[in-house]
């Protein structure tokens, strides 16, 4: 509306000036018409005043012609020097006065004389008033004439009657020119009127169409204005409302708000928008973030910025609301990644194109002291180094910006100028160009790792018990010494080292003991052998040793003889002092093998042969050693082919009242029948099955099969009998072993009281709490359990005192001396005693010969079982004795069955 109102304000402007001018071009006519008046008026008095001095010559009469003259002829003259735009401005003006032009009318009258002469009408005027310039020149030379005459004296009358008639000549010839000059003055003005008329009623009307035409086209672009406006308005993605600056309520709202906040125009027109928009925070800016409700009561994050502006008298605020809610989720992962990046565990650097440091994180500043202003201007590389200490070379940055990204380990340098090893990955982040703008450098300090590292190295190359090499270091540092000792074709030795009667500390004592003993061991052996060798565990009780660089078998045999007088010596271990002794093979190369796997063998070999032979001896190997190494260990292979191939079988020996000599009870003893070799004696595999973890499998085929026995003598009407089996450590530890008996058991119908399980001394010293729990189970379901061997290791009379043992066997170690050795005589009745305070039943084993059995029969023992009654025999066997027994009735008690060869 400005650019209209500008326009009306123009076109009011122009008439107002085509007015003025008009004025000015009729004040300018008047002054034409007053001065043509005042002419005409000095003209016609000049002509009266010069004929009446004609007449009388009265002066006065001449004076007043020079007045009216004088004025006639400045007119004129002012009229040529204006027209010529030459003259005097102040010669002008004092003939304007003597005109009596009027003021205003002067500066008009001076530009149309100058400059519209030619125009019709003025042209005309100007025109009759030159040519009045003569005869008013003539009517001064009379004027003259008559001065001199007069001035000489009276003149002659006829004369002066002449000059007369000379004026009025003159004065004829000017009236006509005077008229003339009136007449176009006054067609002048009413045509310059008409034309002024014109030009300002043709100018209005002008300039009023191009004011309604402009008007026109404003209004129509106010129209398209608000037309686009409105749609911009309805058709904005944020929402806008226009709200009462007073009272706060909305006056208008787009569709968007509407949209948002799930309301209709009329319902939204007239609420408070304080009810629609909660602020949170006012910023610096101006602008308001806050939460819009929406339907549902749902809240959507705006951010409003608000302008003043008047409708009319009434003042409105334009409030624009933002949807922010992608940049509160910005903003928000922003935090979440800053808060990551600041407490993550990895250090994190952000450096320019140039790698100089502009951001780490806090873990960063944990692990090497420098903050980011320490590291400003500096380059992270520049701290940075490979392991071996070179410099970062240029290929990893080739790397990088080959495939974006590079990962390897470098040496780091901290604050305080210590170094440390560090897993470095570096990212590049391009523009959109491709160009690399930032670098973003992760580090894991890896010093436990690499120490951790350092120590599975170490773990997997050494025993964790003893610290020595393990089997695969020791064969790894075996292969280095041959491969040495070949090319300088010189010797190297292995010693196999294998410790003597182990197992009866382990089973008399803790598995902690027996470890402590292995350490020591492992120092003494380490003691012995200095800077000369490596030592090494790769098993149990087994120890190996590596020469190298030897001249002769000597050396080998030397350090040997060294180490079983240092293993011999007396060990203490905990309360305990432990003498035991060591077995040692002996295997060099080339003599003895050209490979490591090979001389490791040959030595096991050789001491195998010095702990049959001898024992706390050491043996050389030779050829004859290898073969029975090679039959040992076919005897494993068969030993696992025997339990699938059914090839054990068991044999039975009585156990007989002494009294009566009656059998009361057998004992289920294991044998193995091979199919080439024949008969196997127990104490070969036996040992051979505890190494190989077979004896627990063996257990539970020996109870079997003793108790389906049992169940085929019931079947066949045999008297019940107690049936007697040995049970390792190793099945009866196991949690499971007692619900094994409960089970088996009842598939073969068979009384709990029938069935008597016998285990060491060791083995229960050895399961400790376990063997208690297991006793007690045992004790509960009706199973007795016989203390084998007792007496012959190390002993423990506290679990005597549990009720599960029932049985105690006194071993044929103590019945052999019998009833000579008063030693072995005061034990038994010893031991018989101590059974008769505790309730338990003892048996003697090993009963030979009749005095034996006298001696035990007085001392009090009520059960035996030795060849002088029976060796272990087939169950048919049993069967007839029992069946003999019956017949004999109280008979003697003496070989049941006769003595073998």
């Amino acid at each position: 509306m400005r650019p209209l109102a500008y326009g009306l304000v123009a076109v009011i402007g122009l008439i107002l000036l085509l007015t003025w001018g008009a004025l000015q071009v009729q004040v300018t006519l008047a002054g034409f018409l007053n001065g043509e008046s005042v002419w005409s008026k000095a003209q016609k008095q000049a002509v009266i005043d010069l004929s009446d001095y004609a007449a009388t010559g009265r002066a006065e009469r001449l004076a007043a012609f020079d007045e009216n003259y004088g004025l006639l002829m400045s007119d004129g003259w002012a009229r040529d020097a204006i027209a010529a735009g030459r003259y005097d401005p102040a010669a002008v003006e004092l003939a304007f006065q003597r005109g009596r032009i009027l003021p205003p009318a002067k500066p008009g009258m001076i530009f149309m004389l100058r400059c519209c002469t030619g125009v019709s009408h003025m042209r005309e005027a100007v025109a009759a008033w030159r040519a009045a310039d003569q005869p008013l020149a003539r009517l001064g030379v009379v004027a003259r004439e008559l001065r001199q005459a007069y001035a000489q004296g009276q003149p002659d009358p006829g004369w002066t009657h002449w000059q007369r008639q000379r004026i009025d000549a003159l004065n004829d010839e000017l009236e006509p020119l005077t008229k003339r000059f009136s007449l176009e003055v006054a067609q002048g003005a009413m045509w310059l009127g008409r034309v002024l008329f014109l030009g300002v009623f043709f100018t209005a009307c002008l300039a009023s169409l191009l004011w309604l035409r402009m008007a026109r086209r404003i209004l129509l672009s106010i129209r398209g204005t608000e037309e686009r406006y409105s749609l911009l308005y309805d058709s904005a993605a944020d929402a806008i409302v226009m709200v009462d600056d007073a009272t706060g309520r909305i006056l208008g709202a787009n569709r968007t708000a509407l949209q948002w906040t799930g309301r209709s125009v009329d319902a939204l027109v007239g609420a408070e928008l304080s009810e629609l928009f909660v602020p949170l925070q006012h910023r610096a800016d101006g602008a308001v973030t806050g939460e819009l409700r929406g339907p549902g009561g749902q809240r959507r994050p705006v951010e409003m910025r608000s302008s003043l502006a008047y409708w009319g008298a009434q003042s409105v605020r334009q409030s624009i609301l933002r949807d922010i809610t992608e940049r509160v989720n910005l903003e928000q992962q922003r935090r979440i990644a800053a808060e990551a990046l600041a407490s993550i565990a990895e250090g994190v650097i952000i450096a320019d194109a140039e790698r100089r440091v502009t951001r780490v994180n806090a873990a960063h500043i944990r692990m090497t002291g420098y903050t980011a202003p320490s590291l400003q201007g500096v380059r992270f590389d520049d701290l940075r180094c490979l392991p071996d200490g070179d410099p970062l070379p240029d290929a990893i940055w080739d790397t990088i910006e080959r495939e974006g990204n590079w990962v390897g380990e470098v040496r780091s340098r901290r604050l305080d100028g210590t170094a440390f090893p560090e897993w470095l990955s570096v990212s590049a982040i391009r523009d959109q160009n491709g160009r690399i703008q930032h670098y973003v450098a992760v580090i894991n300090n890896i010093s436990t790792a690499k120490a951790n590292e350092q120590r599975l190295q170490y773990m997997a190359a050494h025993d964790p018990l003893t610290g020595l090499a393990n089997r695969a270091e020791f064969e790894r540092r075996c292969v280095q010494a041959l491969a040495a000792a070949e090319r300088a074709r010189g010797m190297m030795a292995i010693l196999f080292i294998d410790l003597d009667a182990f197992k009866v500390v382990n089973d008399s004592y803790t598995h902690a003991i027996g470890d402590q003993l292995l350490v020591k061991v492992a120092e003494r052996i380490v003691y012995e052998l200095g800077d000369h060798g490596l030592a090494g565990r790769i098993g149990g009780d087994e120890f190996t040793v590596l020469l190298g660089e030897l001249y002769s078998r000597e050396q080998a045999s030397a350090l040997a003889g060294r180490l079983l007088a240092a293993l011999a010596a007396p060990v203490v271990v905990g309360d305990y002092e432990l003498a035991l002794s060591a077995s040692i093979g002996i295997a060099s190369y080339p003599l003895d093998g050209t490979d490591v796997p090979t001389l490791i063998t040959n030595a096991d070999a050789a001491m195998y042969a010095a702990k049959t032979e001898e024992r706390n001896a050491l043996r050389f190997y030779s050829p004859r050693m290898q073969a029975d190494a090679r039959r040992r260990i076919a005897l494993a292979s068969e030993l696992r082919r025997a339990l699938t191939e059914n090839e054990f079988h068991l044999v039975f020996q009585p156990s007989v009242e002494m009294r009566s000599g009656r059998i009361v009870a057998v004992e289920a003893l294991l044998r193995w029948q091979h199919p080439q070799r024949g008969r196997i004696a127990p104490g070969e595999f036996i040992p051979m099955a505890e190494k190989l973890g077979l004896i627990r499998r063996i257990d539970q085929w020996v109870l079997q099969a003793a108790c389906t026995q049992m169940s085929q003598w019931d079947r066949a009407g045999v008297p019940p009998l107690r049936m007697a089996v040995n049970v390792s450590a190793h099945w009866f530890g196991q949690a499971n072993f007692v619900d094994d008996i409960r089970a088996l058991l009842e598939s073969r119908r068979l009384a709990p009281e029938r069935l008597m399980l016998e285990i060491t001394e060791g083995a229960i010293l050895r399961l400790g709490e376990e063997m208690e729990r297991t006793l007690r189970a045992l004790n509960a379901l009706g199973v007795g359990v016989a203390i084998d061997d007792f007496g012959t290791g190390y002993s423990s009379m506290s679990y005597l005192k549990l009720r599960a043992i029932a049985y105690l066997k006194i071993d044929q170690s103590f019945v052999a001396g019998l009833p000579d050795n008063d030693s072995d005589g005061a034990i038994v009745e010893a031991m018989l005693t101590l059974c008769r305070k505790l309730g338990i039943s003892p048996i003697a084993e090993g009963i030979e010969t009749e005095e034996q059995h006298r001696f035990l029969l007085r001392a009090g023992c009520p059960e035996g079982q030795g060849y002088l009654y029976s060796r272990p025999v087939e169950p048919e066997v049993i069967v007839q004795l029992l069946a003999a027994g019956r017949r004999q009735g109280s008979g003697s008690h003496l070989r049941l069955v006769p003595p073998e060869a």
